[in-house]
């Protein structure tokens, strides 16, 4: 059991870390809900009531796609683009899928490689796009969760203001959906930008984030 924590501590970690933070925006979205009813003359919803309703889902499925696509553009991205003196980064003049030598697929794969990587073919080729394509789908799955949830929110809103309900095409026009949207995503994208220029400069001492803490600001591709 030790070793099983000492090996996977970090998604352990985090994993929990998750759980709990959920759990207190669940708590925490219940009593602003709440006191938001009560002062329009609304009850009190429950808090399973809350924590199944559209109003919660909606602010939980919008920060997952916008971390997703976040992770989704910069898998993809650090393929093609390069900066120079980031551990974020492969080295300059490495950009591309590489050869297959050099990712050991195909007839280069080792002893100890995936079955997938060894296959060739097809499976390889899936296999050697499988992070972008299930975090893209992942991404693509959790805004379209936000997308229903918020539609649902939205024509609930419309009709305790006695106005017409929308459809859920009508709702993708909807100002109130983009900015739910473009707030996160602009977020993650100064998040994501600014790191990888931080890194150039800063360091971290034994973070596989940073370079060592003696390295020269140009070293690029360089992890501590």
């Amino acid at each position: 059991m030790r070793r099983f924590l000492r090996e996977n501590a970090l998604s352990l970690a985090f994993g929990l870390g998750f759980l709990l933070v959920l759990c207190g925006q669940a708590v925490a979205g219940h009593a602003d809900y709440t006191q938001q009813q009560l002062t329009s003359g609304g009850e009190d919803p429950g808090f399973w009531t809350y924590v199944t309703s559209s109003s919660f889902g909606v602010d939980v499925a919008e920060n997952w796609q916008s971390e997703y696509l976040q992770f989704f553009l910069y898998t993809i991205a650090t393929v093609w683009l390069l900066q120079r003196g980031s551990p974020e980064s492969k080295p300059l003049g490495e950009a591309g899928r590489e050869s297959d030598q050099e990712q050991a697929v195909g007839r280069y794969a080792r002893d100890d490689s995936p079955p997938a990587a060894a296959a060739g073919g097809l499976r390889t080729r899936v296999y050697s796009r499988s992070l972008g394509l299930v975090v893209g789908l992942v991404f693509l799955a959790s805004w379209t969760a936000q997308t229903v949830a918020g539609w649902a929110a939205f024509n609930a809103e419309q009709l305790a203001d006695r106005q017409d309900s929308v459809s859920w095409a009508g709702y993708l026009a909807e100002p109130d959906f983009w900015n739910r949207t473009l707030q996160n995503w602009q977020s993650e994208l100064l998040a994501v930008g600014s790191f990888a220029v931080l890194a150039v400069f800063l360091r971290e001492r034994g973070s596989p984030e940073s370079k060592p803490v003696g390295a020269p600001h140009d070293a690029t591709a360089d992890t501590g």
